[in-house]
């Protein structure tokens, strides 16, 4: 059996349906707490043995038998949020808790860390373990994930109980079906969709560095069902731990990415360029890519989606049909 946490979110509901899809599994657990009204729906097409809030969750471990593994995608991601006191209980604490749980009973933990904890990029965006102390994310949900991060490492070097198999995984800006309930935390895929759609345009920030123009801001940009893929990988191959970048190796300008959205509709591209908001100046990165040699060197050899190949999946196979939900 496979715990899920965030499993009614983005990433996780859509590893559950890599699970269901590619691995024929059904016996995982859902844990989750939702927030949206509408968010249950992105668990209307899965094949699952238990649903679960993520409060019951640690008392529904004490007794639980036979867990192959524990993938922990449930946090706080919105990198707005202020109340730091509610990061360390969600993103920090639960988290421990977890490791804990999975280091005595012998079973496997993944964990989703973020990109974010990468910060503004001056250190470059290596998954290098022995570089960690040195990022300084320009967020408290990166630091959340950094903390986290050099927690468990401590843990290893220390000594200390670890799972037998444990993986942090660096998701960069992962777009794709299910996201529906992330609203402003939603991908720039997803609202260049809604925009266009409604007002015939998509609204882009304005640069506010002179080496990039409005619009060419550069990101890593990873369908979600190959973030998917390569979490189910490391799943079937237990002999590799540690925390890996799952981006695709390749940023595209966010230019790029809204005209594969409107390309993808069958319309001509048209973009209107708007200020930046004043609560994301200073904290916006302008350029990430992953390294993902690390995660090419553990035998993972499936292609990546291009954007245009992400985008027109997305886009026509679940955003412009009746149901879109995977």
């Amino acid at each position: 059996m496979i715990v899920i946490t965030g499993g009614a979110g983005m990433i996780g509901s859509m590893i559950a349906w890599h699970l269901n899809q590619n691995s024929g599994r059904d016996d995982i657990v859902i844990v989750d707490r939702q927030h949206h009204p509408e968010q249950w729906q992105n668990l209307v097409h899965r094949r699952y043995a238990h649903y679960l809030d993520k409060d019951q969750l640690l008392d529904w471990l004490k007794q639980a038998k036979n867990i192959d593994a524990v993938i922990h995608m449930g946090a706080i991601s919105a990198t707005t949020e202020r109340d730091f006191n509610k990061l360390v209980q969600d993103n920090i604490q639960y988290s421990q808790d977890l490791w804990s749980w999975c280091a005595e009973h012998k079973v496997p933990f993944l964990y989703a860390s973020s990109a974010a904890t990468y910060g503004g990029g001056e250190q470059g965006y290596e998954d290098d373990e022995s570089r960690t102390d040195s990022f300084r994310p320009l967020n408290g949900y990166g630091y959340s994930k950094q903390f986290f991060d050099q927690w468990a490492l401590r843990q290893v070097s220390e000594g200390k109980p670890v799972p037998p198999q444990w993986c942090g995984f660096k998701f960069f800006n992962v777009y794709g079906p299910n996201e529906y309930h992330k609203e402003r935390m939603a991908s720039v895929a997803f609202h260049s969709f809604n925009q266009f759609r409604e007002h015939g345009t998509v609204k882009l920030f304005k640069s506010h560095l002179p080496e990039y123009k409005d619009g060419m801001q550069l990101r890593d940009f990873v369908y979600v069902k190959d973030a998917a893929a390569v979490v189910a990988h490391f799943l079937q191959n237990p002999e590799h731990s540690g925390i890996y970048n799952v981006g695709t190796g390749q940023a595209r300008a966010f230019k790029d990415l809204a005209s594969a959205v409107m390309t993808s509709m069958g319309k001509s591209p048209d973009i209107t360029f708007i200020d930046m908001p004043d609560d994301l100046q200073g904290k916006y990165q302008y350029f990430t890519e992953a390294n993902m040699d690390k995660v090419r060197a553990t035998g993972y050899s499936q292609p990546f989606h291009t954007l245009e190949e992400g985008v027109c999946d997305y886009v026509q196979n679940y955003l412009l049909q009746a149901d879109p939900y995977a």
